[in-house]
């Protein structure tokens, strides 16, 4: 079947507008794109849907990249929204039997560079613990124990403010955590970590629980209630102003802190899995990617031939 492309373009459109109901910047964005493909199609006099190859839209995503006389480069994000219409375009049209297949079929927009988690050198991480909570106060101790916690398992904040009293087991030194899609994990509770709960649990949970509410939550707010995920971000943020640690630090720094310190330890990237409560090993992988950039700056400053004088 021959069908003119521009027509062909603008019956997607309308399918987006009318069937699919698309809001009105979307609907532009997906103009703007595939105007430009359209452009491009007739720069190499395609006018046949079914006459496009796999060849011709590799090339619209190659100059998409490098640019033309008429457009600059696209950045990763942009060409990726880009192909993502005109994978749209010919899915429809091969729905709506225009084209006998899906030249796109095998083409995938491109991927961001992974971006590399930040942690914290030791030394900071030792200092924003020493720096947590206002020295003398009830909540001190809690807000070394939380830290202590996140620092030393790893947990996400959100699993840190889930723990009941029942997922502690101080004895065996290990706590129970509810992770994503109620996944449970065991993890152990380095001496820090144990002592800093052992602290708190004894003296100011007790102050701070209520009666009223019987929590079980472990960490506990002002008002005896459950200690709710922005405030534990709040305890972290003052703590790292506290000790003047001049970059920004979440709940996941930490996190990040715990596996990248484990695996410049020696630990093997599956433990780690296992610890992060990772479905996947290729997930925890991109921390293995941090310890290689600081072996490459440890051999560049310390070979007496990394580099030419």
């Amino acid at each position: 079947m021959s069908e003119d492309v521009a027509r062909g373009v603008q019956d997607y459109l309308s399918h987006l507008g009318v069937e699919r109901g698309l809001a009105d910047n979307t609907l532009q964005s997906y103009r703007r794109d595939l105007r430009r493909y359209l452009a491009f199609l007739g720069s190499r006099e395609l006018t046949d849907p079914a006459a496009i190859t796999e060849n011709d839209v590799t090339a619209f995503l190659g100059e998409l990249r490098t640019g033309d006389p008429d457009h600059v480069a696209l950045g990763t994000a942009s060409a990726a929204r880009t192909i993502v219409a005109v994978r749209g375009l010919h899915r429809f049209w091969l729905r709506e039997q225009v084209v006998p297949t899906d030249v796109t079929a095998a083409i995938r927009p491109p991927r961001p560079a992974a971006r590399l988690p930040k942690a914290l050198p030791l030394s900071d991480i030792e200092s924003l613990l020493d720096a947590a909570g206002s020295p003398g106060t009830t909540l001190a101790a809690r807000d070394r124990a939380l830290l202590e916690v996140l620092y030393g398992t790893g947990a996400r904040i959100s699993e840190a403010v889930g723990l009941d009293i029942d997922d502690l087991d101080l004895e065996d030194s290990t706590v129970l955590l509810r992770g994503k899609g109620g996944k449970q994990r065991i993890v152990p509770l380095g001496s820090y970590a144990k002592a800093s709960l052992a602290d708190y649990l004894a003296v100011s949970r007790p102050a701070l629980v209520s009666s009223r509410t019987g929590t079980p939550a472990v960490f506990l707010n002002a008002r005896g209630g459950r200690l709710s995920r922005q405030s534990a971000w709040t305890v972290l943020t003052k703590a790292a102003e506290r000790a003047g640690i001049g970059v920004e630090v979440s709940p996941h720094t930490l996190r990040h802190s715990f596996a990248t310190h484990l695996l410049d330890g020696g630990a093997d990237v599956r433990v780690v899995q296992e610890l992060l409560g990772h479905a996947s090993v290729t997930t925890t992988q991109i921390y293995t990617l941090v310890t290689v950039e600081k072996l490459r700056e440890i051999y560049a400053t310390a070979h007496p031939r990394a580099a030419r004088q």
